[in-house]
């Protein structure tokens, strides 16, 4: 069976593949970082960490998506969706490098505001693009490819750090993030097309009622 995708659902795809690879190779072991590699570390602090992520992100993602539906066409969700998942490709080389519970709670601040653009972004991208009677069978590609990268890169997370250590297995991580960031940049001449935007209208939309 062969698949065809608009060029714009396949680079949504990969980008979604690559990023939630990396992600695959730091969940897995962060806790246990936490508690061997950061000054004062305990499954408190980790819990604490897991707790600022989820919070930032879930009281930020449906002003984030208001945001995005008062704003017609994609360049705003694209722009969102290209500097979350900067951002967020970044978080792990930061693990790598910090010392103290402190650095990781900034670190999980931000990855809580970086997730809420990306996923808005990305869904609202998704969502408009998808082909007309295909809505299961594409979203379950996605997922479905997603969840094997996660899987896999999760399966050997590991194994690189028992060989490699944390800080490198954090910066592969990273890497895959940014590779995301790379194959969404392909889309930059189908998007580009519509009227750009203004940072003071993000500004006001992010805080608007």
């Amino acid at each position: 069976m062969t698949i065809k995708l608009k060029k714009i659902l396949k680079y949504l795809i990969l980008a979604d593949l690559a990023f939630w690879s990396g992600c695959g190779l730091v969940s897995p072991v962060f806790a246990i970082f936490i508690d061997k590699n950061i000054i004062g570390g305990s499954a408190v602090v980790a819990g604490i960490a897991f707790g600022i992520y989820w919070t930032v992100k879930s009281l930020l993602q449906y002003p984030i998506g208001l945001f995005l539906d008062n704003n017609k066409g994609d360049k705003d969700d694209y722009v969102f969706l290209i500097f979350g998942f900067l951002t967020a490709a970044l978080i792990p080389a930061g693990y790598a490098l910090s010392t103290y519970p402190w650095q990781i709670y900034i670190l999980q601040f931000f990855y809580g505001v970086s997730m809420a653009m990306a996923i808005a972004g990305w869904r609202a991208l998704f969502t408009r693009n998808i082909d007309k009677g295909m809505e299961s069978s594409e979203w379950c590609l996605d997922e479905a490819l997603l969840g094997f990268g996660q899987g896999f890169f999760g399966l050997i997370s590991g194994l690189l750090v028992f060989y490699l250590g944390f800080q490198t297995t954090f910066f592969i991580g990273s890497f895959l993030g940014v590779m995301s960031v790379l194959a969404l940049l392909e889309l930059k001449d189908e998007i580009g097309k519509d009227k750009g935007i203004k940072i003071v209208n993000i500004i006001k939309g992010l805080f608007s009622k």
